[in-house]
């Protein structure tokens, strides 16, 4: 038997090993969790058994809840698949609700006790078989009974299909702008499904929530997911909120306003409860100025004069209130050029470097001169590693002048390195001494290795 977590009641999912005598343990965590779902937070209290409550909450496809007697004591769980009452006949569907939290739903949607109907017993395997056989032909029944009613050139819109649990009925959802003669259609659907029919019109609210989806935010629909009563939106809400009126911005997905917009306008209204009314006309020695705009946030309010409507002044509302004041008393206040005060700059460090467009160029530089000098370095190191022997310290030539051992070392906070001096033959010593004014050639090292540049290997394109 399915542990009824699944909203489709199809018979391929099973919780296999999780499933326990107290029903499936991820019955509200898993990926086939049903919509509206609650979390009964007094299921660990064991209440003595005279105040016990009898009714618990039964769920069917979608959103669809009711509340039935368990007039025959039996045993109920979070899960458990059961035959209820039904006209005409049964219905087959899931508890999702046990134990004293049904009667606080049961008052908080002013559900009367008299009205409940009663749980037959917990479905057998052919309640079972028939019920899953029903869901089967949904989606077929919904694409003929939109097929009927554009043949018939009606005005609305199939939005859902729900079979019976015992397939004796089929209840149709649909949406319309106006009302619909559907006497037409009702006997199309009997004669082509062969069973009863019942209409209802839903709102396009609700047919978001049967259908589902994700809403601007990134998170599923609210009204899918645990939203219950759709109240108004106007237009009103969306003025007080500073917002535009953009309809593109403010619809959701069923078309009409946002509901998200009621969420924050109590806030908005307890805000704006200290601000002066927004028709509030200033009498200056200018000319009148009227208020243009208002910031709820940074509690100021923008004027600008009836005549000249370009410039906007932007003023505190306590100086707005003394403003309004003096106008009462009868006298005029000063232009609205002079009440502005200067602003103040505040000076920002920017600390992450997040407005320097060059950020990334100077790390790379950084980062380039940093391998420079390293690459020098080695090449220094490598230079005094190729000496032999240790240096002699010995006393330096004074007609010979200084020459740089080292030319390919650009640094110039590093130590200048010294070769040690070879002994000279005699005949460059004469020759020296005879010509000293003349220019000294440097002379090769023989002892000093001579390293081949090495190239990449080149790229072979046919490879």
């Amino acid at each position: 038997m399915s542990c009824g977590c699944k909203t489709s009641g199809d018979s391929a999912h099973s919780c296999g090993p999780k499933k326990t005598a107290t029903g499936c343990e991820s019955v509200n965590t898993c990926g086939n969790s049903y919509k509206l779902s609650v979390f009964d937070w007094l299921s660990n209290i064991n209440n003595p058994a005279p105040n016990r409550c009898d009714f618990v909450e039964v769920r069917f496809k979608n959103d669809r809840k009711s509340f039935y007697k368990n007039v025959n004591n039996i045993p109920l769980h979070i899960g458990s698949v059961v035959t209820v009452e039904s006209s005409p006949g049964h219905d087959v569907g899931v508890v999702s609700l046990t134990g004293e939290l049904v009667k606080i739903q049961m008052k908080k949607k002013k559900f009367s006790d008299e009205l409940a109907l009663k749980i037959y017993r917990q479905a057998n395997q052919k309640d079972l078989e028939v019920w899953q056989e029903a869901r089967k032909k949904e989606d077929g029944v919904k694409l003929e009974a939109r097929k009927i009613a554009q043949r018939l050139g009606l005005e609305m819109k199939v939005t859902d299909v729900e079979y019976q649990g015992d397939s004796s009925k089929i209840t149709f959802y649909y949406t319309a702008e106006t009302r619909v003669d559907f006497r037409q259609l009702i006997k199309e659907y009997a004669g082509s499904f062969r069973t009863k029919i019942d209409m209802k019109q839903i709102g396009f609210r609700q047919e978001a929530a049967k259908v589902g989806g994700i809403g601007s935010c990134g998170r599923e629909l609210c009204c899918s997911t645990w939203l219950t009563d759709f109240r108004s939106v106007n237009t009103n809400v969306a003025r007080y909120q500073q917002l535009s009126i953009n309809p593109q911005k403010l619809a959701g997905q069923c078309g009409k306003l946002k509901c998200c917009l009621n969420y924050e306008l109590d806030s908005y209204l307890d805000a704006l409860s200290n601000f002066p009314s927004s028709s509030t006309i200033l009498d200056t020695e200018k000319g009148r100025a009227f208020c243009i705009k208002i910031d709820v946030f940074k509690k100021k309010m923008w004027f600008a004069y009836v005549d000249h409507s370009m410039a906007w002044y932007d003023f505190d509302i306590d100086l707005v209130k003394k403003l309004i004041s003096k106008n009462k008393r009868g006298e005029k206040t000063l232009p609205l050029e002079d009440l502005k005060e200067p602003e103040t700059s505040i000076q920002s460090i920017d600390l992450i470097q997040e407005n320097s467009v060059d950020r990334f160029e100077k790390k790379n530089r950084n980062n380039r001169n940093k391998n420079n000098q390293n690459n020098q370095n080695r090449q220094n190191n490598n230079n005094q590693g190729q000496g032999q022997g240790p240096k002699k310290n010995r006393p330096e030539r004074q007609d010979r002048p200084e020459r740089n051992e080292n030319p390919t070392s650009n640094s110039g906070n590093q130590p200048r390195q010294q070769r040690p001096q070879q002994h000279k033959a005699p005949e460059e010593k004469v020759k020296a001494d005879a010509n000293p004014n003349a220019e000294q050639k440097p002379q090769s090292n023989p002892n000093k290795k001579k390293f081949k540049k090495k190239y990449p290997p080149k790229k072979d394109n046919n490879a």
